[in-house]
């Protein structure tokens, strides 16, 4: 596997992963429990330039590529994916849209703050009916006297309410065009909403069920009102413009999927090598030599699915359906290994404290967030010609 990365890659790699063990494993047993962000860690990442990583340096980023800021994402998420996700969506979902879109004047902005980890920003696309239906977007955005009046709301939305967001771009219908076939098309558009400009409300953090230590809160836009400079990309291409972002996100989304995974093998293989019945570890029956057997077998298929897309996307060739491809496999691999995982270390894979049990809880969500599975499949299978 090392073959397939450069000596830079390989010493990020273990960089992240010390710092992942040392600094973040000890207290996220403690900010799961708690529901409580983890301000001093994604500190930590932002001095180690982990926001930065795949932003040239003009703009105040590392010069790094996609894989390498993907490489980061699986080594932390073996063993939290609450500060994985943080740093996912920081970087895909906040920080990208600017960079591929802004104008120059935005990058200057905003981008500074967001590449050092000093602030996050949020991605408002999702609402209560609308997500991979644009049709379905509510939220609207009108020009009156040279500001964009915003109202509507927004759903399940990351890095949206912490005391360092510093915007959160949203979708929102702008206007309306007749369609070739007679009907009437949404015109849809993305705007940046800096954090405390008035009508824009952070409701309550949602209790989840996983990534308890991740932001993330439903938001509401009454009249609320920013200047007309504050359109990010072309008018109507709003919604095309967050497909290209969801396409490479779902490349990052894999690679912390498979760091999910592998985390589950490598904890099963620990547990497996110190558990002991009848006189004899566990790791000595079929039973659990298998089972882990076929988790590091899914953990290595995820890894190969997303680097391939990486290395695509890095060299400029067509990858959305290798993204979509690698988001599948290392999501269902992600699942499939937390349960096997669980089921390893029995009544103990039940107890919260344990880094399994959160990958239980943590998971699903990896099979849903960023275009579900069922999603994933239809891309598949359109690119194989199927209507």
């Amino acid at each position: 596997m090392t073959q397939l990365l450069s000596e830079e890659h390989q010493a990020l790699a273990e960089s992240v992963r010390d710092f992942a063990e040392q600094v973040i494993a000890p207290v996220s047993a403690k900010h799961d429990a708690e529901h409580s962000f983890p301000y001093d860690v994604v500190a930590q990442m932002g001095s180690m330039g982990l926001f930065g990583i795949p932003f040239p340096e003009e703009h105040g980023g590392e010069g790094g590529d996609y894989l390498a800021f993907c490489l980061a994402l699986e080594e932390i998420a073996k063993v939290d994916q609450s500060v994985a996700i943080t740093l996912e969506a920081g970087v895909g979902l906040g920080a990208m849209p600017i960079f591929r879109y802004g104008s120059e004047e935005q990058k200057q902005k905003w981008l500074p703050d967001l590449l050092s980890g000093k602030r996050l920003a949020g991605f408002g696309l999702t609402e209560s009916d609308a997500g991979s239906d644009a049709s379905g977007t509510r939220t609207s955005g009108r020009l009156e006297g040279g500001q964009w009046v915003i109202d509507g709301t927004k759903e399940f939305i990351t890095n949206s309410g912490t005391d360092i967001t510093s915007l959160v771009t949203v979708t929102a219908v702008t206007g309306t065009s007749e369609a070739s076939d007679g009907t009437t098309k949404k015109e849809i558009s993305t705007i940046i909403v800096p954090a405390g400009t008035p009508g824009f409300t952070v409701g309550s953090g949602y209790d989840k069920v996983g990534w308890n230590a991740s932001d993330t809160h439903p938001l509401s836009f009454t009249d609320c009102r920013v200047p007309e400079d504050h359109l990010l990309g072309q008018r109507g291409r709003g919604y095309a413009n967050f497909l290209g972002i969801l396409d490479e996100g779902r490349i990052a989304i894999a690679a912390l999927a498979t760091g999910a995974a592998q985390g589950c093998v490598d904890q099963a293989v620990r547990y497996a090598n110190e558990r002991k019945t009848f006189g004899s570890p566990i790791s000595a029956y079929q039973g659990i030599s298998f089972k882990i057997a076929r988790m590091q077998a899914r953990a290595h298929s995820a890894r190969l699915a997303y680097y391939e897309a990486a290395h695509l996307m890095a060299a400029g060739k067509p990858f959305k359906t290798e993204a979509s491809i690698a988001k599948l496999v290392a999501g269902e691999a992600a699942m499939d290994n937390a349960r096997d995982a669980t089921q390893i270390f029995g009544g103990y894979g039940f107890i919260n404290e344990y880094t399994v049990a959160r990958h239980y809880r943590d998971s699903k969500i990896l099979e849903v967030g960023e275009g579900t599975t069922e999603v994933q499949l239809m891309l598949i299978a359109r690119s194989l010609g199927l209507s």
